[in-house]
C-alpha cells in the first residue's frame, strides 16, 4: 500500500515540474520575441548604412519605417534620426516595448544604432 502512495506523489510532484517549465517557456518566449524584433530591426539598420553613402535619408527613413511596421514595434521606432559627414553615417532610434510578465507589464527601452565610416 506504501509504494501506491509515493506513485501518486510522484506524478503530481511530475507535474508541478512539467507546469513550472510550461510556464518558464511561455514568459520566456514572450521576452525573447522583444528582444528577437530588436535585433532583427538593428540588423535592418546596419545594412542600411552599408548602403548609405548611395541613399538618401529619406529613403533610408521610408525603408526602416517599413521594417519596424513589419517587425510590430512601437511607433516611435519608425522615428529614424540620421547623421551624416563627408565620411561617416550614424542612424539611430529609440523607443519603449513591453513584455507582459504573470504580475506586471514591464517596459523596456531600445535604441538600436548602427554607424560607418567610408
Amino acid at each position: 500500500m506504501v509504494s501506491a502512495q509515493r506513485r501518486g506523489l510522484t506524478r503530481l510532484g511530475c507535474l508541478l515540474v512539467l507546469a513550472v517549465l510550461a510556464a518558464i517557456g511561455y514568459f520566456g518566449y514572450n521576452v525573447g520575441e522583444v528582444y528577437f524584433r530588436y535585433f532583427r530591426y538593428r540588423d535592418a539598420m546596419r545594412q542600411e548604412v552599408r548602403f548609405g553613402g548611395r541613399r538618401s535619408d529619406e529613403l533610408i527613413r521610408t525603408r526602416l519605417q517599413a521594417v519596424a511596421d513589419s517587425l510590430g514595434l512601437p511607433e516611435a521606432a519608425g522615428n529614424v534620426q540620421i547623421r551624416r559627414s563627408r565620411n561617416h553615417i550614424e542612424i539611430w532610434a529609440e523607443y519603449y516595448d513591453h513584455v507582459e510578465l504573470p504580475a506586471f507589464v514591464r517596459e523596456i527601452h531600445f535604441n538600436p544604432t548602427a554607424q560607418r565610416t567610408f
